[in-house]
């Protein structure tokens, strides 16, 4: 099965700009890119695909590279934003970019990482309006979905302008590198498309470059997959904690963690339709769920943390907080209700302090009646 056939069967593939991509790749040593805007200092899981996805071709033989968007981190991307962003300063962008870079390399440790500020800013006005803007027009730009679906509410020539700038990136990278070939998401189809159209004006219509465009992951609801009540699902730990990550992917409901099997896991295409035949026949056991939660948490956090989590879900479904060191103990019970002191405390006292009970009463009844342990031991003592 070719490369492409391999992402197409693990849904991975929205579409590509040309039909002789799967001939190149089979065929082909390709040099791509993957681009991702410093907006954060961290990644979300949403991030995840395009450098799954890179990861693969990578494995098949071919040259990733990663473009960390210094330049175009300063300009916002409209694609998918109902509204303008927030721009950011030069010395935001760079730092962010420092984030972003240390986790590519955990991710696809065989990326070569570029920041597209360096070719970006080395454009005076004027050669940018002779040389690049004249390539483009405006009806063409007007109709990309990016900026259409925000001319209602408004958009600012800064934002409009993107699709120009983001050009610049595969342009260069076509010069600079031989790169043909750029992967991004179902909403950057149009300024993929804008790009591959300026190599052809620039470099000749015999200039051969690709898009291949993923699809948008969302969950059954439609809303965008990554999103939780508390917002996005970092990939940086002092965000989201590696038993917090790891417990997102364990609460996947079976449909979804069957859906995402194929899409994020990095195993063969044989090892995850076992999986899915172990669901099939055992549900309960919640396979899916957790080979996903164990990969990628070994992914993005290492072995060290993945253990960790283990040894907290293990430790909470025992009730043996005891087993746990300080630093598992604060990961695994961040967020829970908790009140500090430097003395010692009734436990009836402490009860009241935590909220759990709601007077000295009905805290002493939930101690005699054994409903209240304290680093996983129970407690009848109601002096204690």
């Amino acid at each position: 099965m070719s490369i492409l056939e391999q992402l197409k069967a693990r849904q991975l593939v929205y579409g590509v700009t040309d039909t002789q991509l799967q001939d190149v790749l089979n065929n082909q040593t390709v040099t791509f890119y993957v681009g991702i805007d410093p907006t954060a200092d961290s990644m979300h899981i949403g991030h995840l695909i395009p450098l799954l996805v890179s990861r693969h071709l990578a494995k098949a033989g071919h040259r990733p590279i990663v473009v960390i968007g210094g330049g175009t981190g300063l300009i916002g991307d409209p694609s998918g934003k109902s509204e303008e962003r927030n721009l950011l300063t030069l010395e935001e962008t760079m730092a962010n970019a420092k984030g972003l870079s240390e986790q590519v390399r955990r991710i696809v440790p065989e990326a070569h990482i570029v920041n597209n500020l360096h070719w970006i800013q080395s454009f005076d006005l004027i050669t940018f309006l002779r040389d690049i803007g004249k390539h483009f027009s405006l009806n063409t730009m007007l109709a990309k979905d990016s900026v259409k679906n925000r001319l209602e509410h408004g958009i600012s020539f800064t934002e409009f302008t993107y699709q120009i700038i983001q050009s610049l990136d595969f342009l260069e990278l076509y010069r600079r590198e031989g790169c043909t070939l750029q992967i991004g998401g179902q909403e950057q189809w149009g300024n993929i498309t804008a790009e591959l159209e300026l190599i052809r004006k620039t470099e000749g219509h015999e200039a051969k470059a690709y898009g291949l465009v993923i699809p948008l992951i969302t969950k059954e609801d439609g809303t965008k997959f990554g999103k939780t009540a508390s917002g996005a699902v970092w990939l940086d730990q002092n965000r989201t904690t590696p038993y917090e990550f790891y417990q997102y992917w364990i609460n996947l409901d079976d449909a979804t963690a069957l859906a995402r099997l194929g899409q994020f896991s990095l195993q063969p295409l044989e090892t995850i339709e076992s999986l899915r035949h172990k669901m099939a026949e055992t549900p309960h056991l919640r396979h899916a769920q957790k080979a996903l939660a164990e990969e990628l948490t070994h992914l993005i956090h290492g072995e060290h943390a993945l253990k960790q989590v283990q040894n907290i879900t293990q430790a909470l479904f025992a009730g043996d907080v005891r087993s746990l060191d300080l630093e598992e103990i604060e990961m695994g019970f961040k967020g829970i209700p908790a009140h500090e002191t430097m003395a010692s405390m009734p436990l009836v006292d402490a009860l009241i302090e935590l909220g759990l009970s709601s007077s000295r009463r009905e805290a002493r009844t939930h101690i005699e009646q054994r409903a209240v342990s304290v680093n996983g031991e129970k407690k009848t003592d109601i002096e204690a």
